[in-house]
């Protein structure tokens, strides 16, 4: 382990005015000279889209890779509740400080104050932006974009159309990057995967990509290179991710020298209808906005297995309310998530397995009426009634915490570029702005300031401050790398063993689920890491691939994630043993206060741990080295985090 310090390349001066500043200090590229430059984007997410839309606007050539048939199916539509910003619509006290400070306290003081600053400050420009392009945001009497509230604020500062918002905002996305496709400045590969990154003379200029449908090999060139390509969370095996999120393109990058950071700090959600058996694929998030008007409780005593309506009021437990009484059912998802864990632990769990707490709406049906709700909510009531086959408007839901978010990710500087020069981290895939817990409604935040508000200036400083060569695919690096994956595809197309990938894939995620979740201890973490390692080597040994033996097989396209996530799995094990404090959704049974809450040792540390991968030998033999950039609070203050 190292501990050499990492530069985040965060500008001087007061906070209010670093962004300014330093988008005045960058070093422009002219429109003119812009059209002799091309950008790689990799991922049509909400970070994704609105990079290349915004980038293609100003004239640069890109290059869009997505993974689906079309942009619109990129995970950023399955985002429910809403997106914040600082408008202070509502006049309830809100300011771009105040989201700032409550972003960082949210995220237990494991992020970066500039980057935190400058993402609330972006925060509103991005409504004005989405108002423009069409986005239907919910609007209230008087024809003010209307606002709910979320986990970890005491002001309402969520936008949203009903609980569709990820899905209306990618919309406007799209319809911008369609624009641009249509002019010819965008050229969109769909059903196109990245196997490999491409580093030239130590700078990110290419990647290697498998098309889907054909097997087909193909090199890719640019001048600079985005990664957009969401988080990590099915390393779990069952998460509220898509069946299509996974970490390769991320992975590939981190085995070209991109260091990997913090990626312990996994976001459980509280809000999610439970695992019913084993036979499920994933999981079904439902909303945070509905904690706004749903009361969180469990029956008082253990093994009360009434049915929650005959249980009498008296005799529920809302906890949350008991525990917090300033944010009641409004704490940040950590703290709402280990809640409802520790009633499951004590036995008052309810539902059929014992593993769920109800969300109950009956006091704000009887406050303001069934239509008011269904207004607000309609949707997301639809949708569970039709996975559970019950109604909410008459009975509580049933929740418990499941994989979500993924804090962790490649590292970046303030400009959003890795350790690698040229390649660039937007969105869920990077670690920045969240530190150890992200607040509800601030991915879609960061996504879109990412895409929208901050690349379009760092990747013009970038291009302009350095010589960027003139080659071509047939580079020998680009025939190294297309040979590094065709040999690895070829191995796994031989494998013949007796364990699908999906078994090794489930058993993956038993594995972390049980050391490596909502809570840790360090003999867990240790077990963890043997039980990973014996897996891997378990997956090429003895995993199959049943079907063809070709590189179309959709078999092999699993497998090649499935490795990554074996390795993954392995590392943030090793991060979270290796952080010897609780923070956030790194929650360390050896380090709680007396009320069992996250203790955090700022002494020790206050900083970003950041990996780099020194060597892949095969098999079992991976080495790491963990570098650090320390964190500097000039002006919010860590303090034992109080939702009370």
């Amino acid at each position: 382990m190292s501990n050499g310090t990492l530069n985040s390349n965060c500008p001087a001066g007061d906070i209010q005015s670093r962004w300014d500043n330093h988008k005045f200090s960058m070093k422009l590229v002219n429109p003119a000279n812009k059209r002799k430059h091309s950008v790689i984007v990799v991922g049509t997410g909400l970070a994704g889209a609105s990079a290349s839309a915004s980038m293609a606007e100003l004239g640069y050539k890109v290059k869009a890779f997505t993974i689906l048939d079309s942009p619109r199916r990129s995970h950023s539509i399955a985002a429910q509740g809403g997106i914040n910003a600082a408008k202070n619509y509502p006049n309830d006290g809100d300011s771009i400080y105040r989201l700032f400070y409550d972003t960082v306290k949210g995220g237990d003081f494991r992020a970066r104050e500039s980057n935190v600053y400058r993402l609330a400050q972006i925060s509103n420009n991005i409504i004005d932006q989405c108002v423009a392009q069409g986005v239907p945001f919910a609007r209230d009497y008087g024809g003010l974009l209307a606002n709910r509230s979320f986990g970890g604020a005491q002001v309402s500062r969520t936008f949203y159309a009903r609980g569709q918002t990820g899905q209306q905002l990618l919309i406007g996305a799209y319809s911008a990057l369609s624009r641009q496709v249509g002019l010819g400045k965008v050229d969109l590969h769909t059903r196109k995967e990245m196997l490999d990154l491409v580093v030239v003379n130590g700078k990110a200029r290419g990647i290697i990509t498998r098309d889907v449908t054909t097997g087909k090999i193909e090199r890719h060139l640019a001048d600079a290179v985005c990664l957009a390509t969401g988080g990590y969370g099915n390393v779990y095996f069952l998460s509220t991710n898509a069946m299509n999120c996974n970490v390769t393109a991320s992975w590939r990058a981190h085995k070209k020298g991109a260091y990997f950071a913090n990626p312990c700090f996994t976001q459980i959600h509280p809000t999610c209808i439970p695992r019913s058996g084993d036979y499920q694929s994933k999981l079904t998030l439902m909303s945070e906005s509905l904690r706004n008007d749903g009361r969180v409780w469990v029956p008082k005593e253990k093994g009360d297995h009434r049915r929650p309506n005959d249980i009498p009021e008296e005799e529920r437990d809302y906890y949350l309310e008991r525990i917090y009484p300033s944010f009641g059912n409004l704490v940040p998802r950590d703290v709402a998530s280990r809640q409802a864990k520790f009633r499951v632990d004590e036995g008052r769990g309810v539902g059929p397995t014992g593993e769920a707490v109800y969300l109950d709406f009956l006091s704000a049906i009887k406050r303001d009426g069934e239509k008011a709700i269904s207004e607000k909510y309609g949707n997301l009531f639809q949708m569970y009634e039709k996975i559970t086959d019950e109604n909410p408007y008459k009975v509580p839901m049933r929740i418990y915490p499941a994989v979500h978010y993924t804090m962790g990710g490649l590292w970046v500087d303030y400009n959003l570029q890795s350790n690698l020069p040229g390649l660039h981290v937007l969105g869920e895939a990077n670690f920045s702005d969240h530190g150890a817990n992200r607040l509800g409604a601030s991915a879609l935040m960061q996504g879109l300031a990412d895409g929208y508000f901050v690349i379009p200036y760092t990747i013009g400083n970038y291009i302009a401050s350095n010589t960027i060569e003139d080659v071509t695919v047939d580079h020998e690096a680009f025939k190294e790398a297309e040979s590094t994956v065709r040999h690895r595809l070829d191995k796994i197309v031989a494998m013949n063993g007796s364990t699908t990938v999906d078994e090794i894939h489930r058993e993956l995620g038993n594995i972390m689920w049980n050391h490596v979740g909502m809570s840790r201890t360090a003999s867990g973490l240790k077990e963890a890491i043997e039980k990973i390692q014996t897996l891997r080597e378990k997956f090429w040994v003895d995993g199959k691939i049943v079907g063809e033996a070709n590189y179309k097989n959709a078999e092999v396209e699993k497998a090649g994630r499935v490795a990554d996530f074996l390795e993954l799995g392995e590392l943030m094990a090793m991060d979270a043993l290796t952080r010897e404090e609780s923070c956030g959704g790194h929650f360390r049974e050896e380090h709680q206060t007396p009320e069992n809450e996250a203790k955090r040792d700022d002494e020790n540390f206050t900083h970003v741990a950041a990996w780099e991968s020194t060597a892949d030998n095969g098999g079992n033999k991976i080495e790491w080295q963990r570098h650090k950039e320390e964190l500097d609070f000039e002006y919010v203050q860590p303090t034992q985090r109080s939702y009370k």
